[in-house]
């Protein structure tokens, strides 16, 4: 036995300790990389640049709705009215979506108070498709609103979409209108319903219930707009500001009506439904 395969025998080697592949994200704006856990503990926040990240509807109820809350059933819809194919099967792709997100489509409802506040709070969840609006977006849409009228109290929306979803064609656009009759209710009836908007809310949705809050709040730096930039820049041959669709800029020009961080989202929806005079929970 050579020399040195006496050496490695004798020492104490131990095997190599597995190392989770989630212990670090990079930032996407500042490039910056952070422990998830306390990226998570800050409410999915970059401490250093302040980037609002992406958070799904089980994360968002649980930062905006006192403990207690309920999850709404998803209304039925019918699934691939168009038998729409491009390179996959539209059936498998909502098959892998529901495999990768704890719900079945991209708006999810639920029931409970935002600071001692009876609401219903609905989550877009990008992570689903985009967020894209189909039949089941609508329909869980006209639920909520629905739900918001028995129990007599708020519609709260957090909206994060790349518009309405192709493979349902003009069904997809039909949930504009649609989603718009249910908010008319909602005003008929002198119930509240406001708008948070996150990143990214664009096409369809923005041009439909987004935009029609009593109050609109955005989350900081999040993009809100129809067409892309580059679409709308070739279309008008010129160059856009600087900040273009974002929450700042609409805030400056009177699109939104307040930009707030994640960390007073809660304090501030409550202290908006105290204005507005909503029913307390029981």
């Amino acid at each position: 036995m050579s020399w040195i395969d006496r050496v490695r025998k004798a020492l104490p080697f131990k095997d190599k300790r597995d190392t989770p592949d989630n212990l670090w994200i990079k930032c996407p704006s500042c490039s910056e990389m952070l422990f998830t856990k306390e990226y998570e503990e800050n409410l999915n926040v970059c401490p250093r640049c302040e980037h609002h990240g992406r958070i799904g509807a089980d994360a968002r109820f649980a930062q905006l709705l006192d403990p207690g809350f309920t999850v709404l059933p998803s209304p039925k819809v019918k699934e691939d009215p168009l038998k729409f194919k491009d390179q996959k099967k539209y059936p498998d792709r909502l098959k892998a979506a529901r495999a990768a997100n704890p719900h079945p489509d991209a708006l999810t409802n639920a029931l409970g108070a935002i600071g001692g506040h009876k609401a219903v709070l609905g989550v877009q969840d990008f992570a689903f498709m985009g967020g894209s609006m189909g039949m089941a977006v609508g329909a869980a849409f006209v639920a909520g609103a629905d739900k918001a009228l028995k129990e007599k109290c708020a519609y709260v929306i957090c909206t994060a979409a790349g518009g309405a979803r192709m493979q349902e064609g003009i069904l997809s656009l039909m949930q504009m209108p649609k989603c718009t009759v249910a908010i008319r209710r909602l005003n008929a009836a002198g119930l509240p319903y406001i708008v948070v908007l996150t990143d990214p809310t664009t096409g369809g949705v923005t041009a439909s219930y987004a935009m029609l809050g009593d109050v609109q709040i955005a989350e900081p730096g999040c993009l809100i707009g129809f067409a892309g930039q580059r679409v709308i820049q070739d279309t008008i041959r010129e160059k856009l500001p600087e900040g273009f669709q974002r929450a700042e800029y609409l805030h400056e020009h009177g699109m939104v009506d307040m930009v707030v961080h994640r960390r007073d989202l809660k304090d501030r929806l409550a202290l908006v439904l105290d204005y507005l005079g909503t029913a307390k929970a029981a």
